[in-house]
């Protein structure tokens, strides 16, 4: 060996090193870049929230609900649909055909081809339309069960509202 090769060595390492070696501040930024990269996802869903809040436009889970009511054929199905909308008991009535049920009857298993009537309206007025359904429904007992709308397109929730509590303020304006 040469003398001083070493230290020549020893200098293109350090040379080398020092050039892929990221700085404190690089390491910093990188660190902060990591940590801004995992919490904006939900720093911005609070932001959007916050204001939605302030701006008005925050929903309430539960305030609407989707009801659901099977029957036996497309006559039924229409006529209930339409009865239910036309006295506000729901701003829309998906009639829903192809269904098979099975279920016990009487101590007996059924199974019958029958729709789904998906019925969207707010949920003050679920026990109302239930009441409508039971009395002019062609079942003994007939199947209504809703479940409450925890979230959805604010402008559809908003026209539910409008449709089905429209004719409540008629009712109040009137009896004033």
């Amino acid at each position: 060996m040469h003398p001083g090769t070493d230290s020549a060595k020893e200098r293109k390492l350090t040379l080398i090193a020092t050039a892929f070696s990221p700085t404190r501040k690089q390491v910093t930024a990188a660190c902060l870049l990591l940590i801004c990269s995992y919490f904006m996802p939900v720093f911005l869903s609070l932001v959007r929230r916050t204001l939605s809040t302030i701006m008005g436009d925050s929903y309430v889970p539960g305030t609407h609900s989707m009801a659901f009511v099977t029957v036996p054929d497309m006559d039924v199905a229409r006529k209930l649909s339409h009865e239910i909308v036309k006295q506000k008991l729901a701003a829309c009535v998906n009639i829903i055909p192809g269904l098979t049920s099975v279920y016990e009857w009487e101590d007996k298993i059924n199974e019958d081809s029958e729709l789904l009537l998906m019925i969207k309206t707010h949920t003050s007025k679920v026990d109302e339309l239930s009441e409508f359904v039971r009395k002019n429904h062609p079942y003994d007992v007939a199947e209504v069960i809703s479940a409450k709308i925890d979230n959805g397109n604010p402008p559809y929730l908003q026209w539910i509202s409008d449709v089905v509590l429209s004719s409540q303020a008629k009712k109040s304006k009137t009896d004033s």
